[in-house]
């Protein structure tokens, strides 16, 4: 009988958002066990019969089963576990964190001034490796000392600066669901650190919001500060 022969089915897999051809698709037949996996275009075929379940899994989007009811090729839609997001307001309106420390830069120029970056160790043809008379004044006097603090504060703001660009009310708002006073305090509570941001793709930042989320949302009061008055008794 027709309905128990083993045939091929072939497809195209898509974004559902995009509508762009996916690649490193897994097509598996639950009812057979086998699997395959769609070639650069898109394009996956597999052995099936009518009644089979085919699943479609890759990490960066949601899976999908469906019943196979012909063998006329198909078109999958998978959705994207990641949040497209528009390029508008992520920012909040601020200048970027490399322009804002390239502005800094320019307003205390005599912090970054030709003495700044001079090494301790010199060479003098001739003579060989000695010390830097001027690199050792700049970093043991006053004033070296100050421009040496201020580069250190200049250096520790772009950091937050960073943070701030990307862990901003506007973006975690979208992705918590959170407003107001407690989209407020669970940024406080669960602020991501500069190296985290430095390293982790919109996916794991995703994520890990997301995670902090659950985590927020079954102890809102986690992390809190005493209050002072209690600390008075």
């Amino acid at each position: 009988m027709r309905s128990l022969a083993q045939e091929k089915l072939s497809g195209i897999i898509f974004d559902a958002d995009s509508k762009d051809r996916l690649s490193r698709v897994n097509v598996t037949n639950l009812s057979s066990g086998f699997f395959v996996f769609d070639n650069l275009n898109g394009v996956f075929e597999i052995d099936v019969k009518i009644g089979d379940k085919l699943v479609f899994s890759q990490a960066e989007h949601h899976q999908d089963t469906i019943v196979v009811i012909s063998y006329t090729p198909i078109a999958v839609y998978l959705k994207s576990i990641s949040i497209h997001l528009k390029p508008v307001n992520i920012f909040e309106n601020k200048l970027d964190p490399e322009a804002r420390l390239a502005a800094k830069k320019k307003d205390y120029g005599k912090a970054y001034g030709a003495l700044a970056g001079n090494d301790f160790l010199t060479l003098t043809p001739g003579l060989g490796v000695g010390l830097g008379i001027d690199a050792i004044w700049n970093a043991l006097s006053r004033s070296g000392r100050n421009a040496a603090h201020l580069r250190q504060t200049i250096a520790n703001d772009y950091k937050q600066d960073v943070v701030d660009s990307r862990f901003n009310s506007a973006l975690v708002g979208r992705i918590t669901g959170l407003t107001g006073e407690r989209l407020k305090d669970f940024m406080k509570k669960y602020r991501p650190g500069y190296y985290f941001l430095q390293s982790a793709s919109d996916y794991e930042f995703i994520m890990s919001v997301r995670t902090n989320l659950k985590r927020y949302l079954r102890n809102p009061t986690a992390y809190a500060l005493i209050p002072l008055d209690s600390l008075k008794k």
